[in-house]
């Protein structure tokens, strides 16, 4: 294990450290970060809407709101998923330019306008300005704001105004040129395309040669295990792996869960077992690494759990029940602990297979409602399911998380007791030779 830790450390954390602090990285995880209220209210709509079909509950809402009750989630959905991939796009493209030192939201207002120009006829529909054009959406903002920092970067194209012109108008006037350029090319780009039209939309295009592709990888049973273990590797070596992973996450498995509610108000049936939806019912109760069940062992064998252990355990169970758990791993710390790094990787692999067996054999409905990742371990199961027995599954994977965590929490509390001995005999040593 040591061996392993040290090449972890010396060739595997350095690399992974670079990836997430690199600028296109850090600018998706801030451009998602950016939209997270528009995401909550967004999953308040849906949640709504779509927290179970059964007929008390239609009924219930019809009597109090009558027959057009889903009106406020559906306008509330108008203004957060309808338009994700628009506002995304804006995001990412304001971040990743601000992070280069130029015109954030000049750049930006490019890109969205790239952006409406390649989905080509609105008149059509407006799918992909919401969660269809996702992917698509996060390129685009990313090579348009490439292309945009390095022309604004070039004197030649700089619009030089007197002093005493307003500063938003010498901005304007600095980013004229390289707007003309990136947004008639990326015209030209349209009309190429058009010319050999092949009766499919560019983002569909994009969707069918790359997007799906990814999708049907990533949402596989192999697939999302191995997302998940790395992710929690990338916790062990203190790399926050969520943030790490939430490109991939959001813009490959987000897609999908909201695939599956449209599925389901279509009359339809839910495609997909695994989205963003299966990692945060059933996966990441408690925060990564199922956590709150780590708290849980703890206060059961407090009897044997070191003092350490014990007021982290305190510190961390508010937070805990909101899924937030970085007390937790950078407070026992679970951070290159060997002997937490098999529960703490184990336990979120263990509940994903058995997640996955569950719902393909028909035992507990698909996740099929978006719901934001603080809503507390069990709900969340019942509501992202929209069903009882997504709770049952919860309750029953927490149990399951708790009895693997305990011998470990006795392991470590045996050593930190021993470790905590040590040092206070060595204290006493050394305080005895002062005093000789």
């Amino acid at each position: 294990m040591k061996k392993f830790i040290a090449f972890m450390e010396k060739y595997v954390v350095p690399i992974a450290a670079k990836i997430g602090a690199e600028p296109h990285m850090a600018a998706i995880r801030d451009g998602f970060v950016t939209i997270i209220p528009l995401i909550m209210i967004g999953a308040v709509g849906i949640l709504v809407n779509n927290i179970t079909d059964a007929h008390w509950y239609v009924g219930f809402m019809s009597s109090i709101f009558g027959a057009g009750w889903k009106g406020w989630g559906g306008n509330v959905w108008n203004a957060s998923y309808a338009i994700m991939s628009l506002v995304v796009c804006f995001t990412i493209s304001y971040h990743l330019t601000r992070s280069r030192g130029k015109d954030g939201l000049a750049v930006a207002v490019v890109a969205v306008g790239v952006f409406i120009l390649f989905i080509y006829d609105l008149a059509k529909g407006t799918t992909f300005l919401g969660t269809d054009g996702l992917l698509l959406a996060i390129v685009i903002a990313l090579i348009v704001s490439d292309i945009m920092c390095l022309l604004l970067g070039n004197p030649k194209l700089l619009i030089k105004m007197p002093d005493g012109v307003p500063p938003a108008v010498s901005r304007s006037f600095a980013s004229l040129f390289p707007t003309m350029i990136v947004v008639g090319g990326a015209g030209i780009l349209q009309e190429i395309y058009l010319m050999f039209h092949t009766g499919m939309v560019l983002p569909a295009l994009f969707n069918k040669l790359i997007q799906t592709p990814l999708q049907g990888v990533v949402s596989s049973f192999w697939g999302v295990l191995v997302l998940i273990f790395v992710i929690q590797l990338l916790w062990f070596f203190g790399l926050h792996g969520s943030n790490m992973m939430l490109p991939i996450v959001q813009g490959v498995l987000f897609p999908l869960t909201i695939d599956n509610m449209k599925a389901i108000e279509m009359g339809h049936k839910a495609k997909y077992i695994i989205n963003d939806q299966f990692l945060n019912s059933f996966c990441n109760m408690g925060g990564s690494g199922l956590t709150i069940c780590l708290i849980a062992a703890i206060f059961i064998v407090h009897k044997k759990s070191s003092d350490q252990q014990k007021m982290i355990a305190k510190l961390g169970v508010a937070p805990g029940i909101f899924n937030i758990n970085e007390p937790v791993i950078f407070g026992l710390p679970i951070c290159l602990d060997p002997i937490y790094i098999i529960p703490f990787m184990g336990a979120p692999l263990l509940n994903a297979v058995i997640t996955y067996f569950a719902m393909s054999g028909g035992l507990v409905p698909y996740p099929t409602v978006e719901i934001f990742w603080t809503i507390p371990p069990v709900l969340s199961g019942i509501l992202g399911t929209r069903s009882w027995q997504g709770g049952v599954l919860a309750i029953i994977l927490l149990i399951i998380d708790v009895l693997i965590y305990i011998p470990f929490v006795i392991v470590a509390a045996d050593r930190d007791k021993k470790t905590q001995e040590e040092a206070e005999a060595k204290m006493q040593e050394e305080m005895a030779k002062q005093n000789a």
